[in-house]
C-alpha cells in the first residue's frame, strides 16, 4: 500500500468522560463528510450522456458516442470491487477525496477531444472520450468502497441500515444537480471561454463547472471524514454502543492483506455470492425499467415529451422516501435483518411492474406504477449494499461492497439491463421484456432467501 494512503495509527485514548460527547460529534462530522463526499461523485459521474446531443451536433456519431458511454459502466462495475480491496487497506479520509479529485480531473480533460481535436479528426477524438470516460468511471469507484469502510467502523450493525438509507440518498442528491448545473454553468462561464461560440458553451456546463465544485467538495471531505474511532483515540463503535454483532471478533479491527481478504471472508463467502447475483437481478429491473421507460412510453404509446418527461422524473423522486423507509424497517421491523425487507419490496415491485405492463396505455396508472417501482426498488439496492457489509468483517467490507457492485453493474445493468432487454424488445417485443423483467423479481427473491437463515441466527 503507498504509505500516504495507509490508515492511521490509533490514537491516545481520551478520557472517558470525554468518549460520549466526543463520539457524538464525531458521528455527525463524518457523516456529513461522506454524505457531501458521495454526492459530489455523482456531480462527475454520468455528465457525457448530457453532452451526447450537443457532441452530435457538431458533427460526431451518435453510435461512437454510445459505445464512449458503455466506457464508463464498465470501468465503474470492474473498479467497484478492485478499488474496494484497496481501499480496506486505506485510509477514508484520504481515499475518497483523491478519488473524487481524480474523478473531476478526468472530467475536465474530456473538454481536449473537442476543442484541440474535434470531428475533423473524429477517430481519434472518439478513442480519446471512450479513454477519458473510462478512466471516469473507474476513479467513480473510489466513492463506495470508503464510504462502506466509514459506515462499518463508525455505526454499528442495529443502526446502519437507517443511516446508510440517509446516506444513499447522497447521490439522488448529486445526481439531481447535474443539470440545473449544466445549463447555469454554461449560461454563467460558457462565454467566458469561448465568447462568440455559443455551441461549445456546454463544454463548461457539463464537464469544467461541476468538475470544479467536485474538487470543493472533496477538500470538505478531507476536513471532515475521519477513518476509525481509533484513530481519533476512541473504542469501537460496537462497544460503545454495547451493540454486539453474533459474529463480532476484536481481530475486525486489524488491517488485513488482499490475499486475506479476497480468499478469506470474500470469494469463499457462498452468502455473498448469493446477495451478489440477487442484486444482478435487482439492477436488471432498477435500470431495465429507468432507462427503457422513455422509450417505451413515447414510440409504443405514443406519449409525448412532457408525459414522458414527468413519469420518469416521477420514478426517480421516489426512490429517496422508498429508501428511508426500507432502511428504518430493516433496524427498527426486523432488527437488522436485511433479506425480509428486501424480498418483501421485490414482491411489490414484481406487482407493479405487472400493472405497467397491463395498463400503459393509461397514463395515471403508468405514473403511480412507476412511482411504486421507484419507491419500492431502491430499498433493495441499498440494504443489498448494507447486508453485503453485515456479512464480511469490518476490514473486508469495501471489497464485499464491491463485489455485489460488480455484478449489479457489469452483469445487471450493462448486460440484463442494456444489452439484453435491447435485444428482446426489438427481436421479440416489449411484452418479453416485462416477462424478463418480472423474472428477474422473481430470481432476486429466491437468491436473497438463501441468506434468511443465517439472519435468523
Amino acid at each position: 500500500m503507498w504509505k500516504p494512503l495507509q490508515p492511521p495509527a490509533p490514537g491516545a485514548e481520551i478520557p472517558t468522560e470525554a468518549i460520549d460527547p466526543t463520539y457524538r460529534r464525531m458521528r455527525t462530522r463524518v457523516f456529513i463528510g461522506i454524505f457531501i463526499g458521495y454526492a459530489g461523485f455523482y456531480l462527475v459521474r454520468k455528465n457525457f450522456s448530457m453532452a451526447i446531443p450537443e457532441l452530435a451536433a457538431l458533427g460526431f456519431d451518435t453510435g461512437r458516442l454510445g459505445i464512449v458511454l458503455s466506457m464508463n459502466a464498465v470501468a465503474y462495475a470492474l473498479s467497484k470491487f478492485l478499488m474496494g480491496s484497496v481501499s480496506d487497506r486505506s485510509n477514508a479520509r484520504l481515499f475518497l477525496p483523491l478519488g473524487l479529485v481524480l474523478t473531476a480531473l478526468a472530467m475536465i480533460f474530456m473538454i481536449v477531444p473537442v476543442t484541440w481535436l474535434g470531428p475533423e479528426h473524429r477517430n481519434l477524438s472518439i478513442v480519446l472520450m471512450a479513454v477519458l470516460n473510462f478512466l471516469v468511471g473507474w476513479f467513480n469507484g473510489m466513492g463506495w468502497p470508503p464510504c462502506g469502510r466509514v459506515m462499518t467502523h463508525w455505526f454499528s450493525q442495529n443502526e446502519r441500515g437507517t443511516k446508510m438509507s440517509i446516506w444513499n440518498c447522497a447521490h439522488n442528491v448529486g445526481g439531481a444537480l447535474v443539470g440545473p448545473m449544466s445549463v447555469y454553468g454554461a449560461l454563467w462561464f460558457g462565454s467566458w471561454f469561448y465568447g462568440s461560440h455559443s455551441e461549445l458553451y456546454f463544454l463548461i456546463g457539463t464537464y469544467l463547472f461541476p468538475a470544479v465544485v467536485a474538487m470543493l467538495i472533496a477538500v470538505a471531505a478531507y476536513v471532515l471524514i475521519r477513518d476509525t474511532p481509533q484513530s481519533c483515540g476512541l473504542p469501537p463503535v460496537e462497544r460503545w454502543r454495547n451493540d454486539f454483532p453474533k459474529d463480532y471478533d476484536p481481530r475486525q479491527e486489524e488491517v488485513l492483506t488482499t490475499r486475506e481478504i479476497l480468499f478469506r471472508h470474500v470469494l469463499n463467502n457462498r452468502l455473498l455470492w448469493s446477495i451478489a447475483i440477487a442484486n444482478a437481478f435487482v439492477y436488471m429491473v432498477r435500470y431495465g425499467c429507468l432507462d427503457w421507460a422513455p422509450t417505451y412510453l413515447r414510440e409504443v404509446q405514443g406519449y409525448d415529451i412532457e408525459q414522458t418527461g414527468w413519469a420518469y422524473f416521477a420514478y426517480e423522486f421516489a426512490a429517496i422516501p422508498g429508501t428511508l423507509v426500507c432502511g428504518w424497517m430493516s433496524d427498527c421491523l426486523f432488527h437488522g435483518r436485511r433479506a425480509l425487507p428486501t424480498i418483501l419490496f421485490m414482491t411489490v415491485v414484481a406487482v407493479f411492474i405487472l400493472l405497467y405492463w397491463q395498463f400503459s396505455s393509461n397514463y395515471a396508472v403508468v405514473t403511480a406504477s412507476l412511482i411504486a417501482i421507484g419507491f419500492f426498488i431502491y430499498g433493495p439496492v441499498m440494504l443489498i449494499g448494507v447486508q453485503a457489509l453485515d456479512l464480511a468483517p469490518k476490514n473486508a467490507a469495501g471489497t464485499a461492497a464491491g463485489l455485489t457492485g460488480f455484478f449489479g453493474y457489469f452483469f445487471g445493468t450493462a448486460l440484463l439491463a442494456n444489452l439484453v432487454l435491447g435485444t428482446v424488445a426489438d427481436r421479440a417485443g416489449w411484452d418479453w421484456t416485462f416477462v424478463l423483467l418480472i423474472g428477474a423479481c422473481a430470481l432476486s427473491i429466491l437468491f436473497m432467501a438463501f441468506t434468511c437463515h443465517k439472519e435468523k441466527r
